[in-house]
């Protein structure tokens, strides 16, 4: 007898782009989640250390900041850009 996982599994095929745009969430994710355990950063420091683009950062970032995995602390000194932090950081 199959678990009722399985069966879904079998109904419920996922397109090959919606799996490729979910591995591309997950993996700038990870990168975003990394480079904050060591310190808080700004959007255009996150965007330099994982080379990535500005804009994409800055959707994961709201995405994170949305969903309880961090949060926005001070300005920096030109009042530009939040610092972002891990939710559990202190």
């Amino acid at each position: 007898m199959k678990k009722t996982i399985d069966v879904m599994k079998e109904k419920r095929k996922v397109s090959e782009s919606v799996r490729n745009s979910i591995k591309s969430f997950n993996k700038i994710k990870k990168l975003i989640l990394k480079s904050l355990e060591s310190e808080e950063k700004t959007i255009p420091e996150l965007a330099k250390e994982t080379n990535t683009d500005i804009e994409t950062i800055t959707y994961h970032l709201m995405t994170l900041l949305k969903y309880g995995f961090i949060e926005a602390g001070d300005m920096d000194d030109d009042d530009e850009y939040y610092y972002y932090k891990l939710k559990n950081k202190k």
